[in-house]
């Protein structure tokens, strides 16, 4: 990017705390401040609430930043040099079709939105959307680097990035838990390096260190004495007397209660960087039934209950506040990425990038193929999570090789998934969606086949107002 006043497209501008936070990322970066802001969203109320508040932050700071706001989404993406998307397709009452149609049958997901029946539905219904935004910006802004923080995230990238649009997946995954496991250590984290790679919400730190030290043996005995049952008196709790920052910050969320994530690595060597809570969705072993729920997370963190039960009254105001007096980057990559393209400062982030961009031919490959891709031993056709340079030349994944074998099949019973739902909403072919739903992990190891078609029909018929036309439910026979 050669420009020193780009333009930076949010689509989903209006959500109820991201967009802002992101924001006031942006502006954070003296380069970015006379850059122009389009904010775009379908509710125009929302719209502008955080239009009203952007616009106030950067009168306060005296900056030139310029602040568009408009619900027509071709305009946005007009001449973009940046895409940024941060939306959720359907609100809150599609997502409570994603939880409670699966639960009935015994697949009780605390997230429900990465894999299993709830990813696959979330993304399924959102490709309506990708659709058009896609359309719209290979006419609008061909060479627009795409940011994608709309969840679920390998799919929504992979999708997007078939379509043509060069895009980048982020999260935060990598910089909370990295952050959690030096607080857990009593390591300054500016002093810690490390390395990751996976897919996301499933990627593996595969490298922890704080100087020369190997910080795998410590951290491997401190998990183990704090979150596994009889390893020590203090059960599963960070705060088991440790009035350390480690144990002040430990949330239910992530870091105070760890066993699932501590399981993981006892049995496949290393720790991978979704908390326990989501992590016990990807994977057959702890959701078999409520007792082994209990035995695993004891306080329960439901992410539909919560996004339910928001106010959203004060939360752009709060962070308004906070940004007025105090404007400092936070740990998202997304402001970073626009920097380093505007100012050719290089930085690195971890990113959600088609695997195949590590073949010589840069074209994907058969899935299950090896050897081509970014990670080697993972299909090519996969979305991963890898370290990426960022710079004028934009994002530029690195290329890391073999995972441990391990880890890598770990990771290809939830690619099956993911790419099964991408090919659905590619080719128009329902079946892919029923493969989807019964090639995940937790789903399969509780139901049958049969009661998996049934609940998918259910899922479909839901959901049917928002989906592709090809996948929507076959009409019913009209009888007499």
């Amino acid at each position: 990017m050669t420009t020193t006043h780009p333009k930076i497209t949010i689509i989903g501008a209006g959500g109820f705390v991201f967009p802002f936070r992101l924001i006031g990322d942006l502006v954070s970066f003296p380069a970015l401040r006379s850059a122009t802001l389009s904010l775009m969203d379908i509710d125009a109320g929302r719209l502008a609430r955080v239009a009203g508040a952007t616009r106030e932050l950067v009168t306060h700071h005296g900056f030139d930043t310029v602040v568009e706001e408009t619900t027509d989404r071709r305009q946005a993406l007009q001449d973009a040099d940046v895409v940024i998307i941060t939306f959720q397709v359907g609100g809150v009452e599609s997502y409570r079709h994603d939880v409670e149609i699966p639960r009935r049958y015994g697949v009780d997901q605390t997230v429900g939105d990465t894999v299993g029946p709830g990813g696959v539905f979330r993304f399924l219904r959102s490709v309506n959307a990708y659709e058009a935004i896609a359309a719209d910006a290979r006419e609008v802004c061909p060479d627009a680097q795409v940011i994608n923080y709309a969840n679920p995230m390998a799919m929504a990238t992979a999708f997007l990035n078939a379509k043509g649009l060069r895009t980048v997946g982020l999260c935060h995954s990598v910089q909370g838990t990295t952050r959690m496991l030096a607080r857990t250590l009593g390591v300054p984290y500016d002093e810690v390096s490390y390395k990751c790679a996976g897919i996301n919400h499933q990627s593996w730190i595969l490298e922890f260190r704080h100087g020369t030290e190997d910080l795998y043996p410590r951290l491997r005995e401190t998990m183990r004495v704090r979150h596994l049952p009889g390893q020590a008196a203090a059960g599963l709790t960070v705060d088991d007397g440790d009035h350390s920052e480690a144990a002040e910050a430990a949330s239910t969320y992530e870091g105070g209660n760890e066993q699932v994530r501590t399981t993981i690595m006892d049995a496949f060597g290393y720790f991978q960087t979704e908390s326990s809570h989501h992590a016990s969705e990807y994977l057959p072993y702890f959701r078999k039934n409520p007792e082994l729920v209990t035995e695993y997370i004891p306080e329960r963190w439901d992410y539909y209950e919560i996004c339910a039960s928001h106010d959203e009254s004060g939360d752009v105001h709060t962070q308004l506040a906070k940004l007025k007096d105090n404007l400092a980057p936070s740990v998202e990559y997304g402001a970073s990425i626009v920097n380093s393209m505007v100012t050719g400062r290089p930085s690195v982030i971890y990113g959600n990038v088609p695997n195949s961009l590590g073949s010589s031919s840069g074209s994907g490959g058969s899935s299950g193929s090896s050897g081509a891709g970014i990670i080697s031993n993972l299909p090519s056709d996969a979305c991963v999570e890898v370290p990426c340079l960022v710079d004028h030349n934009g994002v530029q994944p690195t290329a890391v090789g073999d995972l441990p074998p391990q880890l890598a099949a770990v990771n290809r019973t939830n690619i099956g998934v993911q790419t099964l739902a991408v090919q659905a909403a590619l080719t128009g072919n329902r079946e892919n969606v029923y493969h989807a739903v019964m090639l995940d992990p937790l789903t399969s190891a509780l139901l049958t086949v049969e009661q998996i078609r049934q609940m998918t029909d259910e899922l479909l018929e839901a959901h049917a107002e928002l989906l592709p036309e090809a996948l929507k439910p076959a009409a019913r026979p009209v009888t007499v």
